[in-house]
């Protein structure tokens, strides 16, 4: 890839041809009776109109971002009256699912517009116009083969793999332009290794010719991604699935498969975020090549295994054909491709919230650990009906461009309509459940107000508990069947308090076992826990062990966390492991990591990302951030640059726990 391109995005040069907007279309549509969509159809075709073509020097994948900011569409007082009415998720308009970009870059978005309803046309309208003009600068720059390629595209289907990768871009970007975030990828080795293919067979391209452009290709995504919307800097929904099986049961992963890991680990970027679907049948070669990806220390690839997810999908009701080409969302949730407008990421419970609760309003009361533990169930089953009752007539603001790209109606609903609900601080309860369990009701070593008193004070009260609660008490991730046994019941009972209820879209409920940024809201939610957890200590991401908790070893992590019946909480959300930098020093390591992986998949782990992790670069970076501009770490379903992250967010990362093999 040309070096001097890779530079001037990295450096974020390109960010002088950014400008921003004071437009007040909000006030502008109200006081013209505009309905939600004609205000939509409208902005883009301002915005298409606003932007700017720049096409960098050398480049051969075209298309930048120049307008910085995306108006609203609403005043302020028309928002609070739409809340007052509807359920709005995160900021109102449509993510997280995956868009069907391989039809349009078959066909053509001329094609796409016959079948398309008239703010459909518009917008299809208006980013042909738009690259015309595009094509118009590449004539004035003698840049003639962007010219010929934007003559052909996006009016009709790509011919080749170039063609094809600057029509994902078109659409891509487009998407972005109309307002909506967390525009996944989608199953790219899947629908883009016939055009590498052919034209490979044609001496179009070697491996390496081929490689070089998908590089460029992958830079990309971060021309600016720094101008999407996010929780934090790097969580713009970028996510690549690869692999897997497709609805016959073949294997997907392939040359392009290989190219895209590759492409990922030379660049070092943030984005795409790779995904990698495996079973019981990928071999060993991938997971020791995937590994070396994971040694460039991006938190890449997230893993996913088909042996459990295609069928827990079909027990929901995904039809085997759907299921088997599942992807994931911005994060690690699983969606369908085309069809599917699940909202992955609706809700979260908490299970500590629910021990909390238990323990100041029945521990006392309880006469036997398993009479506590009905008591913990009850306070999990009313937070899952709080939770599901809250979400009521969903509301999103009108997509026409992203209606354009889907095999069903965005606005009346997917062919699947599901609400994921995702399970926060598994470890930390099950932990202090074990406690409870075995120092007051089994040795009755610790007294029940001793316990509370404790919890309330924050050990400040009877100290001499911290260390042995903290220390000593049994911890989820050592393979021990005391704790781990309910960890298992307890996401047992999440998912029994979900099933059989239907969400207001006609969809159901699925629990998962992700926590998003939960892991440190609902940390501060609660005081200390009876697991040795003091206040103001997070929980762990996602499928994770407590931050403080001793482990034997990732082997006997994964012989715990590989125990629940992911069937029934499905919705996503991976083990998250950290390994020190210095185990990926030699191919041995390599190797043993890859293995590690293999072995989590044989055993029916359903997802697992890792993450190469430096404590000592890491609190150096706290202190020279100007020496570490391109230090990633992986957060929970996405990764980032470490100095872009709030303060707690770096905490968290240096506090997990390091592993060796």
């Amino acid at each position: 890839m040309n070096r001097e391109l890779y530079l001037f995005i990295t450096e974020k040069k390109h960010h002088q041809y950014r400008h921003t907007v004071d437009w007040d279309l909000g006030e502008e549509y109200s006081s013209k009776g505009l309905s939600p969509i004609e205000r939509m159809a409208d902005r883009f075709e301002r915005m298409c109109k606003e932007e700017t073509p720049v096409i960098l020097p050398d480049e051969r994948i075209s298309f930048l971002r120049t307008v910085a900011n995306i108006p609203d569409i609403f005043t302020a007082d028309e928002w609070a009256d739409i809340k007052s009415r509807c359920f709005i998720h995160e900021l109102g308009y449509i993510s997280n699912i995956s868009p069907n970009y391989y039809d349009t870059i078959a066909v053509g978005l001329l094609e796409k517009r016959r079948t398309a309803d008239e703010y459909g046309k518009r917008a299809i309208d208006n980013i042909i116009a738009l690259s015309d003009r595009y094509k118009a600068e590449a004539e004035r720059i003698g840049r003639s083969d962007i010219a010929d390629i934007l003559t052909h595209i996006p009016r009709y289907g790509a011919r080749n793999f170039r063609e094809a990768l600057q029509f994902f871009r078109i659409l891509h970007y487009a998407l972005w332009l109309e307002g909506n975030y967390h525009n996944t990828i989608g199953r790219f080795d899947k629908y883009m290794y016939p055009y590498l293919k052919k034209d490979m067979e044609d001496g179009l391209y070697t491996p390496e010719t081929a490689l070089d452009l998908l590089e460029e290709f992958f830079l990309s995504f971060n021309r600016d991604s720094d101008i999407y919307v996010g929780v934090q800097q790097g969580d713009n929904g970028q996510s690549m699935m690869l692999g897997g099986i497709d609805e016959n049961g073949n294997e997907v992963f392939n040359l392009l498969s290989k190219l895209c890991l590759q492409a990922s680990c030379n660049n070092k970027l943030i984005d795409p975020k790779i995904n990698l679907r495996v079973n019981k049948n990928t071999s060993p070669e991938i997971y020791t090549f995937a590994t070396q990806l994971t040694k460039a220390g991006l938190g890449f690839p997230q893993y996913s295994n088909d042996d459990v997810v295609i069928p827990a999908l079909e027990a929901l009701g995904y039809e085997p054909k759907d299921a088997a080409n599942y992807t994931v969302a911005a994060c690690w949730e699983f969606i369908i491709p085309g069809v599917g407008l699940d909202v992955a990421n609706i809700g979260a419970l908490s299970y500590p919230l629910a021990v909390d609760k238990a323990l100041h309003r029945s521990l006392l009361s309880s006469e036997s650990y398993p009479e506590f533990l009905n008591c913990v169930k009850t306070e999990i089953a009313e937070q899952v009906e709080k939770i599901c009752y809250g979400i009521s007539n969903l509301w999103f603001v009108p997509s026409p461009f992203m209606n354009i790209l889907m095999d069903c109606d965005v606005y009346t609903g997917g062919k699947y309509n599901n609400f994921g609900i995702h399970g926060t601080g598994i470890a930390t309860a099950a932990d202090s459940l074990a406690a409870i369990k075995k120092y007051v009701y089994e040795e009755k070593r610790i007294d029940k107000q001793t316990l509370i008193e404790a919890v309330d004070s924050n050990f400040e009260q009877h100290a001499e508990l911290l260390p042995l609660l903290r220390y000593e008490a049994p911890k989820l991730g050592n393979n021990d069947d005391f704790v781990d046994s309910i960890a298992v019941e307890l996401m047992d009972t999440f998912a029994d308090s979900l099933a059989g209820r239907t969400n207001c879209r006609g969809g159901c409920f699925r629990a998962g076992t992700g926590s998003a940024m939960y892991y440190l809201w609902h940390a501060n939610e609660i005081g200390a826990s009876p697991d040795g957890r003091r206040k103001g200590e997070a929980f762990g991401a996602n499928f994770s062990v407590s931050l403080f908790a001793k482990i034997k070893g990732p082997f006997s992590l994964i012989a715990s966390m590989t125990k629940p019946h992911f069937e029934r909480i499905i919705n996503g959300g991976p083990l998250t492991l950290e390994f020190h930098g210095s185990i990926f020093a030699d191919d041995d390591g390599i190797e043993k990591v890859g293995a590690l992986v293999k072995r989590f998949i044989d055993l029916g782990g359903h997802q697992l990302q890792l993450n190469t992790v430096n404590v000592d670069a890491m609190l150096d970076a706290q202190k020279h951030p100007e020496n570490y501009r391109q230090l990633v770490v992986r957060i929970w379903g996405w990764s980032a640059y470490f100095i872009e992250l709030d303060k707690e967010y770096q905490d968290h990362v240096i506090a997990r726990q390091a592993y060796r093999v």
